[in-house]
C-alpha cells in the first residue's frame, strides 16, 4: 500500500499535540543504557521503562490523549459523551480506566474470560465497569462495539484510533530526546498503535533510523498482512498483550509506509528475554514487554554494533505465570536440575545420597522415592531429586560424584 492509498491520518504534529496535552499527567519515563544487556548482545542497548507508568505500560498515554478530545468535545457542545467503552485484555483497560476514574468518567471494559486476574482486578480496582465475555480480544471487541450502541458510550479503540496512536508516538519524542544518537528501534507489535505511534515520529524526525517490529510467533497477523506470509495463529501465549488476531486497519496502513521489518519470535525466547530483564536490570516486564529484547537475543549479529532502542511496554504479568517462568528459566540456566538414581532399596542408601549432593554442592528442593512404579527389580528403588544448582557444568559434577560412590545416576 502506498502513502497515497493509506488510510493513516497521524502525523508528527499530531502526536506533539498529544506531548503537549499528556504533559504532567503520565510519566517521562527514563531511556538509559543497559551496559550488561549491551555486553551480552554485542549492540548498544537502551531500554524505555514504560512500565514504570502508574498503570505499569505506556496503553495509558494513547488511552488518555483520546479522553482528554472527548471531553474537550463535551465541553464545547459539539458532542455528548455519556460513558466511555473498551476492549482490552489489560493495559488498555486500566489506561481507561485509570484516566476516566480521574476525569470523572463512566468507564465499562470488556476483557476476554481468560484475562489474567491481577490485570482483571487492577482495572475493577479503577472503578470501571468490566465484563468478562470472549475467548479472544477480537470476541470481546465485537461485544463492546454492541454495547457500546446500546447504552450509548464512546468506544475507545486500543490501537486503531489516531488520537490513541498519537498518544502512543509520545514515547518516540521521549527516546529521540533522551538517546539522539539511536540508529535501531525494536518495538512489540500487536494491533500494531504502539509502533504506528513511534514510526511516526521517528521517519519524521530521524528517517534512516531502521524499525523492527516483533511479534510472537503465535498471534503472526502483522507480520502475515505486511509480508503476505501465511503463518498459522494460536489460541494463547504468555504475551497476551499483543495477541491480537486482526491489526487495525489504519495500523497496518503505516506499519506497512514506516516499519523497515517485522519478526517473530517463540515463547521460549520471551521467557528468556523475561528472566533476563527480571535478573539483570532488576524490573519486572510481562511477556509484551519482554518481546524487543527477545529479538535482539535471538539475532544478536543483525543488531551487533547497533545503537539500538528497547520499549519495555508493560509489567503487569499474573504472578503464577511469573513463577512458572521463572522456573522454567532456572532448568534452562542450570540452576535449578531433576536426577534420577537407582539405588538398593536398603536402609542408609537415602542418606548416602543426600550426603553426597551435599557434599557436592547441590541443595535439594524435593525427593521423591519411587518403589511401585518403576522397572527396577524388586529390591532398588528409584529416587528422583530436584536440585538447586550453579549451572549445567554443575549438574554434571553433582551426576559424576553420585556415580563414584556406586549409583546409577542421570539428569532428565
Amino acid at each position: 500500500m502506498t502513502s497515497a492509498e493509506s488510510p493513516a491520518t497521524v502525523t508528527l504534529a499530531d502526536v506533539e499535540a498529544a506531548a503537549r496535552r499528556l504533559a504532567g499527567q503520565v510519566l517521562d519515563t527514563p531511556c538509559v543504557e543497559s551496559k550488561t544487556l549491551s555486553e551480552i548482545t554485542g549492540a548498544q542497548v537502551f531500554l524505555k521503562f514504560e512500565n514504570l507508568q502508574f498503570t505499569a505500560s505506556f496503553k495509558e498515554r494513547g488511552a488518555l490523549n483520546k479522553l482528554l478530545a472527548l471531553v474537550a468535545a463535551r465541553d464545547d457542545g459539539t458532542a455528548a459523551l455519556k460513558g466511555v467503552i473498551a476492549a482490552s485484555a489489560g493495559n488498555h483497560a486500566q489506561g481507561v480506566a485509570h484516566h476516566a476514574q480521574r476525569l470523572g468518567l463512566r468507564a465499562v471494559i470488556v476483557m476476554p474470560r481468560h484475562t489474567p486476574t491481577v490485570k482483571v482486578e487492577r482495572t475493577r480496582g479503577f472503578g470501571a465497569e468490566v465484563l468478562l465475555h470472549g475467548e479472544s480480544f477480537d470476541e470481546a471487541r465485537a461485544h463492546a462495539l454492541e454495547v457500546a450502541e446500546a447504552q450509548g458510550l464512546s468506544f475507545v479503540h486500543p490501537f486503531d484510533d489516531p488520537l490513541v496512536i498519537a498518544g502512543q508516538g509520545t514515547i518516540g519524542l521521549e527516546m529521540l530526546r533522551a538517546q539522539p544518537t539511536l540508529d535501531t528501534l525494536v518495538i512489540a507489535v500487536g494491533g500494531g498503535g504502539l509502533i504506528s505511534g513511534i514510526a511516526t515520529v521517528a521517519r519524521a524526525l530521524k528517517p534512516g533510523l531502521e524499525i523492527v517490529g516483533v511479534q510472537t510467533a503465535r498471534f503472526p497477523a502483522m507480520v502475515n498482512l505486511v509480508k503476505g506470509s501465511t503463518h498459522p495463529q494460536g489460541t494463547s501465549t504468555i504475551a497476551e498483550g499483543i495477541a491480537v488476531g486482526e491489526p487495525g486497519r489504519i495500523t497496518r496502513a503505516i506499519v506497512r509506509d514506516l516499519v523497515d521489518d517485522m519478526v517473530l519470535v517463540d515463547e521460549a525466547d520471551i521467557e528468556h528475554a523475561l528472566v533476563m530483564l527480571l535478573e539483570i536490570e532488576k524490573t519486572l516486564v510481562e511477556g509484551a514487554g519482554a518481546a524487543g529484547l527477545a529479538a535482539l537475543l535471538k539475532e544478536p549479529g543483525r543488531y551487533a554494533g547497533r545503537r539500538v532502542g528497547l520499549v519495555l511496554c508493560g509489567g503487569n504479568i499474573d504472578p503464577l505465570l511469573l513463577s512458572a517462568i521463572i522456573e522454567r528459566g532456572m532448568v534452562r540456566a542450570g540452576r535449578l536440575a531433576r536426577i534420577r538414581v537407582d539405588a538398593r532399596d536398603a536402609p542408609g542408601a537415602l542418606a548416602r545420597i543426600t550426603a553426597t549432593v551435599a557434599e557436592a554442592g547441590a541443595n535439594i528442593e524435593e525427593v521423591h522415592h519411587q518403589r511401585a512404579f518403576t522397572t527396577l527389580s524388586a529390591q532398588n528403588a528409584e529416587v528422583e531429586l530436584v536440585l538447586q544448582t550453579r549451572n549445567h557444568a554443575h549438574i554434571g559434577a553433582v551426576i559424576a560424584a553420585l556415580v563414584a560412590q556406586g549409583f546409577e545416576a542421570k539428569a532428565y
